[in-house]
């Protein structure tokens, strides 16, 4: 039986892909890029992905593009991109704009939001609640990026690959946030960006509700969460 993994903008999927990468075709596991739905996997195949705290996301998603990628990788600004990074440096500018009372910078900013790659996208480009709830016999595991190291282990365990498989150390294979960059938030700056991530954030907890109601409430280690993927 094949197993695909969903690869979520900014949400863990590059470090996941590359250590996975050795062992996908001995394995049957199909590592998709961003494109990539729900609805596209075959059904009664098994499917996994990661999310993320959709604030936290937008942070992420905004360095990387204003990088271009770098140093993993090196991508081009859209026309798009080139006008919002233009007007906003940094995640914070462009989220304290989205409350600014001037209308042409709060109308940049806005313009900057739908154009900055991952900044745009939300989880439902990817799926839906319905359809993971219509997935449940097959989903491997619904991850979180901010349990990736100990949700990496279990979903290691889960398809049986060897302990050589390992998340990247290197935060360049890893596509982490070089340490240069500002990823702080003023109060006012988290609370336009919540604002404007409310339904994925609303999103969000459904998805961590549905993950302890599959698999148990969160627990240091959760050594007991691999018997419960195996049992479900």
């Amino acid at each position: 039986m094949r197993t695909h993994f969903l690869h979520v903008r900014k949400a863990g999927g590059s470090a996941i892909g590359h250590a996975l990468a050795p062992v996908a075709e001995s394995h049957g596991i199909v590592i998709h890029g961003h494109a990539t739905r729900l609805a596209d996997v075959p059904a009664g195949d098994r499917v996994f992905f990661f999310l993320r705290d959709p604030v936290e996301r937008y942070v992420s998603g905004f360095n990387s593009r204003f990088r271009r990628g770098r140093p993993l990788r090196d991508l081009t600004w859209t026309e798009g991109e080139e006008r919002a990074f233009a007007s906003f440096r940094t995640p914070n500018a462009l989220a304290e704009a989205l409350g600014s009372a001037d209308p042409e910078l709060a109308e940049r900013a806005r313009y900057a939001m739908r154009n900055i790659n991952h900044v745009s996208s939300s989880f439902t480009d990817w799926f839906t609640l319905a359809e993971i709830r219509s997935r449940r016999r097959s989903i491997v595991l619904l991850g979180l990026q901010s349990r990736l190291a100990s949700d990496f282990e279990v979903l290691r365990a889960r398809l049986g690959l060897p302990d050589s498989v390992q998340l990247p150390a290197d935060p360049v294979f890893a596509h982490r946030t070089p340490p240069q960059y500002d990823t702080s938030l003023s109060a006012a700056a988290r609370a336009n960006v919540s604002a404007w991530y409310a339904e994925d954030i609303a999103f969000f907890a459904e998805y961590k509700r549905i993950r302890e109601e599959w698999f148990g409430p969160e627990r240091p280690g959760r050594p007991d969460l691999i018997e419960q993927l195996e049992n479900a």
